[in-house]
């Protein structure tokens, strides 16, 4: 058996996966002790063409073409002891990153592992490099208080009151947390490592909806999340209109599947003020300017990389209100991938 599984759900992905399995294949850590699975949803590209030049171990179909169903697909394909999922736009930091997010497992009470913050290059597009700032790809979580990697406008790796014991590992410093009866952060995605065990019992086909998952494993008793003070780089999209596209998907895909009771992380627990006040925010717009201020300060990154701020929430602004008001009209359908491109 191997002792660790990538799992890499894929649909028209050539343009970011020769950079996150060439990433994958640099890890200092013995190849033989981990394995490559690609989960494909039909892609009409070069993305298996580019996985089989790479190496990986196994190509699986995902017919149901949505990037749950592909994790779902790959981790029953998979034999490892530990999965990592990673997705086709992520690209790890350095050799070091599989040894230090398999540091927190030597803990037989840690169950999952997952970075403390997005990281950026100075060469990634504009936009890559703001949502590596900001903490997350969707600002409304920044008013909630519900994200999970470190954010430069707040200085903190969650909104929410999370305790946490440090550890220093040989192979890097990280967080134990202790989220048990506590509202689960949106974990569980971009690196997130865990023991294959822990899925005993819990919801995860056809559709691994993965902070769902992560919630149910806790509330099951699997154990504690560390956050490990490494990063990970995520190639979100590098236009807005590819960030209004995913939105638009997002949205559609939840209210689809929350109407079909296919989620299960309580999401109206969480703050309704947070809701308003980024409605507030974006109708006074000084709330947006402050943080954009705040990005531009504490990340050190250039204005043009800041100021993608003010339309980003707008976007999601625009994008969400005509979401939740076409419920009203038609029911809920989950979004179209027939024309997806990475």
């Amino acid at each position: 058996m191997k002792r660790v599984s990538f799992v890499i759900p894929v649909l028209n992905s050539a343009a970011t996966l020769g950079e996150c399995l060439d990433a994958i294949a640099a890890q200092d850590f013995p190849r033989a002790d981990f394995e490559i699975v690609i989960a494909d949803a039909g892609s009409s590209d070069a993305t298996l063409e580019i996985a089989k030049a790479k190496g990986v171990d196994r190509i699986v179909p995902n017919p149901l073409k949505t990037g749950e169903a592909g994790k779902a697909a790959g981790i029953e394909a998979a034999e490892g002891e530990f999965i990592a999922l990673v997705d086709s736009d992520n690209i790890l930091p350095g050799p070091g990153w599989l040894k230090a997010m398999m540091a927190p497992f030597d803990d037989a009470g840690v169950f999952a592992s997952e970075p403390i913050e997005y990281v950026a290059r100075e060469t990634d597009p504009a936009l890559t490099r703001y949502f590596a700032a900001l903490g997350m790809n969707d600002p409304i979580c920044l008013f909630v208080g519900n994200y999970d990697r470190m954010c430069a406008v707040t200085g903190k790796w969650t909104g929410l009151d999370i305790p946490y014991e440090r550890v220093d590992a040989p192979s890097g410093a990280y967080r134990r947390l202790d989220l048990a009866g506590r509202v689960m952060p949106t974990i569980g995605a971009n690196g997130f490592v865990f023991r294959r065990k822990a899925l005993d019992g819990v919801s995860w086909k056809p559709y691994f909806f993965d902070i769902d998952v992560a919630a149910e494993a806790v509330a099951k008793g699997a154990g504690a999340i560390a956050k490990v003070e490494t990063g990970i780089v995520h190639l979100y999209c590098a236009r807005l209109s590819a960030f209004a596209m995913k939105q638009r998907r997002r949205i559609r895909d939840f209210l689809f599947f929350a109407k079909a009771k296919s989620r299960t992380y309580p999401w109206q627990a969480q703050k309704k003020s947070g809701i308003v006040l980024f409605c507030l925010s974006c109708a006074t717009i000084l709330p947006l300017l402050v943080q954009t201020c705040l990005l531009k300060s504490r990340a050190r990154v250039p204005w043009k990389v800041a100021l993608l701020h003010l339309p980003v929430c707008y976007v999601t602004l625009w994008v969400y209100a005509l979401g939740v008001v076409s419920r009203i009209f038609r029911k809920p359908q989950m979004a179209d991938r027939s024309s997806w491109q990475k």
